[in-house]
């Protein structure tokens, strides 16, 4: 099962464009889907224009009055068979991931569990959508609060976990009451419309989820924000685009729920076990292949342990097999695109020029692939550029420091706040540090925060809102205040 069509036997039909209230749609022109492995062609699809986005909206708003009419309960066993028809085919479904992201086998299976857990969650968060019922202070009237679907919502994901990032912003929504418009990356829509077809078989009535791949990425998004009935766009992407969605969303208020850029700190105290520190080092940048809002960014290590730090980082990290990710033995597949390749590229020699020190990799192999082998730089400089930037491959820069508040400080020294690491065998000292550090989320001695029982997001420029846990249901509702006397 290594080709689409074997996996297609699988999973079953996969529309090969837009689907507008269960049917497809003609668009415009075709999306050609790339095997970064191989750099070649593996499937075309057609590419929506703005005229389908529109024509999606009004499905949706027609759709949306019949789904918010049902259950919760109605909702809740609907989502709980997507989540079943998503691990009945979890196989098929990492190694459609893998065809068009590149990343390894065992990081596309992860993303597939972890994705359809955000459908099993959601059934379970949809029947305990609870109001409010108090006394006004005064004692003149009851305050009651309902939440109530906030309305037909834009859902834009991005291409690094193309089925963990479509889920986890779907599943809410439907658990709300609201129905949904998705627009995938260009890059890897295939899996997106994979899971839009299993929502269809799970029953979801045609036209709650709709679905519009499209390269006209702008046009579509700003025609939908400025219309009238879109009131909801969950965006999980870079800060640079989440700034011009904020722009165009305010031009009619509607509301933004953003998971944006992350540049991650991953503090080593000198009493840190180095051999967990190691472990969770390997986690934390190299899981997608370093392609990720949450990967560990900036490697800021204690000046008594950041010699030995390095050197056994280095040497976990030199044997890891490098090559096509349906290779059971890859460890670390290819990037998406030869964009992204040269921007690692730019950016360890970046560092190289500022003085850094290559201990394991440093390069892009000589091959066929979008590859660039996994890298530790040591001696980096603490104001080097590459420490500013979302690396976003597996290259892993390390910097020095002497105490704990310049540590900090370090890891705060930055427009993203997203996510931080820390990693010390005092528990005490490592609340504390937590509690300093500007992120939205922490990982004490643990490589890994994600959990969708979990508020998910991010400080500063990483975001706003919350994906995950209760709160993400909350994002796609508005509160209702009624006063009232009995």
């Amino acid at each position: 099962m290594n080709d689409l069509d074997d996996i297609i036997k699988v999973l079953g039909p996969i529309p090969l464009g837009p689907v507008i209230g269960g049917k497809p749609a003609d668009g415009d022109g075709v999306i050609e889907v790339t095997n970064p492995a191989t750099e070649d062609v593996i499937a075309e699809v057609v590419n929506g224009t703005v005229a389908d986005a529109v024509a999606a909206v009004d499905v949706a708003q027609e759709a949306m009055g019949r789904w918010t009419a049902t259950s919760p309960r109605f909702r809740s066993d609907v989502l709980r068979r997507a989540f079943d028809l998503m691990t009945e085919r979890a196989e098929a479904l990492a190694r459609l991931i893998v065809l068009e992201n590149g990343k390894s086998l065992p990081d596309a299976r992860a993303e597939v569990a972890y994705a359809a857990e955000f459908f099993r969650w959601y059934s379970e968060e949809a029947v305990r959508l609870s109001g409010v019922v108090e006394h006004a202070p005064a004692g003149t009237n009851k305050i009651v609060v309902l939440r109530q679907p906030i309305g037909v919502s834009l859902l834009i994901t991005p291409w690094n976990f193309p089925a963990a990032m479509a889920t986890r912003k779907i599943g809410p929504a439907l658990a709300a009451g609201c129905s949904v418009i998705l627009k995938p990356a260009s890059e890897t829509p295939l899996t997106a419309l994979a899971i839009v077809a299993i929502l269809a078989e799970a029953g979801v009535p045609d036209g709650v989820v709709n679905i519009v791949p499209s390269t006209r990425s702008n046009d579509v998004s700003s025609t939908l924000l400025d219309h009238d009935l879109v009131r909801k766009v969950s965006f999980t992407g870079s800060t640079e685009v989440g700034r011009v969605l904020l722009g165009h969303a305010s031009r009619t208020v509607v509301s933004a729920s953003m998971e944006l850029g992350g540049n991650a700190p991953f503090l080593v105290l000198p009493d840190a076990d180095l051999d967990e520190a190691v472990a969770g080092a390997l986690v934390a940048k190299l899981r997608n292949g370093g392609s990720a809002c949450t990967a560990a960014n900036r490697f800021i290590v204690h000046s008594a342990v950041a010699e030995e730090f390095t050197r056994r980082f280095a040497a976990a990290v030199e044997p890891l097999e490098v090559g096509p990710g349906l290779v059971e033995s890859t460890k670390v597949g290819p990037l998406v695109n030869a964009k992204t390749r040269d921007k690692v590229a730019e950016l360890v020699q970046s560092a190289l020029d500022a003085g850094a020190v290559p201990v394991a990799g440093g390069s892009a192999p000589d091959r066929v692939g979008y590859y660039y082998t996994p890298t530790v730089l040591g001696g980096v400089p603490q104001d080097a550029h590459i420490l500013s930037q979302e690396i976003f491959g597996p290259v892993a820069p390390v910097v020095a420091y002497d105490d704990l508040d310049e540590a900090v400080a370090l890891a705060n020294r930055t427009e993203f706040g997203l996510v931080s690491y820390v990693y010390t065998r005092d528990l005490r000292t490592g609340m504390r540090v937590a509690e300093r550090l500007d992120s939205g989320m922490v990982g004490l001695n643990r490589p890994v925060v994600s959990d969708p029982a979990a508020p998910f997001g991010g400080t500063k420029q990483s975001g706003l809102g919350r994906e995950g846990g209760h709160e993400g249901m909350l994002e796609f509702t508005e509160s209702k205040y009624v006063a009232v006397d009995w």
